[in-house]
């Protein structure tokens, strides 16, 4: 494969990385373009176009957040693809919708193969006991879990980084973003996750409220159309709504003095705080801990907050690590914790080349 065009096309948001022959990488970002949901991409398509320079690509490679009930990590974007996917996407309402529209935007401007690449499909190697759900079978609800590609990234460096006898072990893995969830690896595979049917569920994030009592949402049914219950689980919750409306940005919070912004902080690092210790409990103990994406790779406090209680299971932060944002933050004694990088980019290339040359 020469040419590998990677994309990830959200709601509000255009993300490319050009992978060219020549062994070079270029990332572009095209933020909040045009209006209404999901934006009008046409604009950053556009200028994609221009910025890649007369260059195009052998193969365009998507971030599909769902991939519903399938298990291989790609498949080839062909007509009945679109359709099962359209067909899927109230399971992922704030992101489908914008993953495909890039891809139909990439149909109408490569003539080459286009390929979708599931965060849902790394955690299928998760047992029935972490994918059931206590609801009745027949109602077809079930645990999937979300972030794959990025997780598949971190389980594809821990080797390298841990040596490859301990990457074996159990290893709590946390990608903190705008979007948050934690995994549960053991022998680099997923056994165990926080999000569930929907990309809305686990610990809080910026705009989603995490896990929640059940009977709220039977009481908001009760006062508000589906259309608002909607609005308020993936719109109006999460660190927003902990903030009292300060804002959905951990960066912000954890700057502000603020007594809303101190509380959505330590709330939000009560909680994954407290899955890392389910995870230990399922377990029976763990090997490591990883922190990857935006506030995981970034956030210093949230790792301090995070980890200070967790000396109970053998963490501890080096402080002069975290502060500096080292790939190794353990202290003396303790057990690794670590930086990962988040790279969904990088994975996607290796799904969309290894999909489209076997197409």
């Amino acid at each position: 494969m020469r040419n590998v065009l990677t994309i990830n096309s959200g709601s509000s948001s255009l993300k490319a990385s050009l992978f060219a022959a020549d062994g070079t990488r270029r990332d572009f970002r095209y933020a909040h373009i045009g209006h209404g949901f999901p934006h009008d991409h046409d604009e950053a398509f556009d200028a994609l176009l221009g910025d890649l320079g007369g260059v195009r690509p052998d193969a365009v490679g998507h971030r599909f957040v769902h991939g519903g009930e399938i298990t291989a990590a790609a498949r080839l974007l062909d007509t009945a693809e679109f359709a099962r996917l359209e067909a899927i996407t109230p399971l992922a309402p704030l992101h489908m919708p914008g993953n495909l529209l890039g891809a139909r935007l990439c149909r109408d401007r490569f003539a080459c193969p286009q390929v979708a690449c599931f965060d849902t499909a790394f955690h299928a190697t998760m047992p029935e006991l972490a994918t059931r759900l206590p609801l009745p079978r027949e109602l077809g609800f079930r645990r999937y879990g979300f972030h794959g590609l990025n997780y598949a990234h971190v389980a594809g460096r821990l080797p390298a980084l841990l040596g490859p006898e301990a990457a074996q072990g159990r290893i709590a893995v946390a990608h903190l973003g705008a979007g948050s969830s934690l995994c549960l690896l053991e022998n680099l595979r997923s056994v165990d996750t926080t999000m569930s049917h929907t990309p809305a569920a686990g610990v809080p994030m910026g705009t989603r409220p995490g896990d929640l009592d059940p009977g709220i949402l039977v009481e908001l049914a009760g006062r508000h159309t589906p259309r608002e219950i909607s609005d308020i689980v993936f719109h109006r919750s999460g660190l927003l709504a902990l903030s009292d409306g300060e804002s959905d940005e951990m960066a912000d919070l954890v700057a502000s003095t603020s007594a809303a912004a101190r509380f959505a902080v330590e709330f939000y690092c009560r909680q994954v705080r407290g899955a890392i210790g389910a995870f230990a409990a399922k377990a029976g103990g763990l090997d490591g801990l990883v922190f990857t994406a935006g506030i995981g790779e970034h956030a210093s406090r949230v790792r301090e907050l995070v980890c200070g209680p967790l000396a109970c299971f053998g963490f501890a932060l080096d402080q002069t690590a975290n502060a500096a944002h080292e790939i190794m933050l353990a202290a003396a004694g303790s057990k690794p914790i670590l930086i990962v990088a988040a790279d969904e980019e990088a994975r996607v290339r290796e799904l969309t080349e290894t999909c489209a040359v076997a197409a």
